[in-house]
């Protein structure tokens, strides 16, 4: 089967933190046969700050991000047996959506891809003609980053036929332990941009801690960072490539996952962030959220914690011993649960799930 596949990037990682969730995801179903054609537009300085170079595995088509751009790739579309468009591309959203739905042939499978199911659901709350919400009844199937059994409902209470959570994992080609780097150092590392619905929960989770241990080192990574006022013991290193993360996550005694806003409200929402360190072998720390024991388990292959003193109290307690056995643990359970293959053995199988039904109806 033909997919074509319409998001915000899969060569480059930069202001786009799904980069690795499409990579993992779309790596595993070319190698079961698909035929896959990733479209993204070029914005936003991600050409410019490339991580990857055009796979192997994976048709990239990389458009200017012009109406004249956009109508070329959309025409694209009536060849493939799947269209999807992803969320958060970040340019010509509304018009890819809408797109999909008028060049997709008849009898192709169109998929909503939801990177942000939360903030979108939020959206369609406030707005009866958001774009997403009126082509659900033209979509077939809404697939998701994450939210289970709460997203699951709430974009069926919308109109979506099915709604089914394909969450983050594990790509081990990609993502596993390395020697440390002492670039990264630290007793405690956090990788994330700067992002509004987040930067509270830096403030409690990260930058709190950070305060009350000055004698401890911490380490921040990501975007947007440059200018916020930091503790002294912070250090701030900017964007780290995906080619580094392995070193960003076995080097620190301990790195921590902060959920955005809207996603540790909702729950069931594993950052990509979470299954990396996992791989890697590393200890991490994440803020609670419901759903955590479905990835991992905590206290044994992750710590978690209610806010930032239980932030500072696990740093304060773990010792390289400790750190180690929780690191291990958590790549156990994720190579046996939680990697891209089986992932991609979830896809595969609700896609050809979805074509059979619609052979049946034709038949009938």
């Amino acid at each position: 089967m033909k997919i074509a596949f319409y998001g915000s990037s899969l060569l480059s990682s930069w202001w786009n933190g799904a980069a690795t969730y499409y990579r993992g995801l779309l790596r595993d179903l070319a190698s079961r046969g698909y035929d896959v054609t990733f479209y993204e537009p070029d914005a936003y300085e991600r050409q410019q700050n490339r991580d990857m170079d055009p796979p192997e595995w994976a048709r990239s088509v990389v458009y200017p991000a012009t109406v004249d751009g956009l109508r070329q790739v959309l025409a694209e579309a009536a060849a493939a047996d799947v269209v999807v468009k992803a969320s958060g591309v970040g340019v010509f959203d509304n018009e890819l959506i809408a797109g999909i739905l008028e060049h997709a042939r008849p009898g192709a499978l169109k998929i909503f891809w939801d990177v942000d199911a939360a903030a979108t659901l939020e959206e369609m709350r406030q707005d009866r003609n958001h774009p997403v919400r009126r082509a659900l009844a033209s979509i077939d199937i809404v697939l998701t980053y994450g939210g289970g059994p709460p997203v699951i409902e709430a974009y069926e209470g919308f109109g979506a036929s099915r709604c089914v959570p394909v969450y983050n994992a594990l790509d081990p080609t990609t993502h596993c332990p390395v020697e440390p780097d002492p670039r990264f150092a630290a007793d405690l590392s956090f990788l994330g941009n700067r992002l509004p619905d987040r930067e509270a929960r830096v403030d409690e989770f990260f930058l709190k801690p950070a305060a009350a241990l000055p004698e401890r080192r911490f380490l921040i990574g990501g975007n947007g960072w440059e200018s916020r006022q930091l503790p002294n013991n912070v250090q701030r290193i900017g964007h780290v490539f995906t080619t580094e993360h392995n070193a960003f996550n076995c080097t620190p005694l301990a790195v921590l996952n902060i959920a955005r806003d809207s996603m540790a409200n909702i729950g069931f929402s594993p950052a990509t962030r979470v299954f990396e360190a996992a791989g890697a072998a590393a200890c991490l720390i994440t803020d609670a959220w419901d759903g955590i024991e479905l990835f991992l388990k905590p206290d044994e292959q992750v710590l978690v914690a209610r806010d930032g003193r239980d932030v500072a109290e696990h740093v304060r307690e773990l010792t390289p011993e400790r750190a180690r056995e929780i690191g291990e643990a958590a790549l156990r359970r994720v190579l046996a649960e939680h990697t891209y293959a089986h992932r991609g053995a979830q896809v595969d199988e609700i896609l050809r799930q979805e074509m059979a039904s619609r052979l049946e109806e034709v038949a009938a």
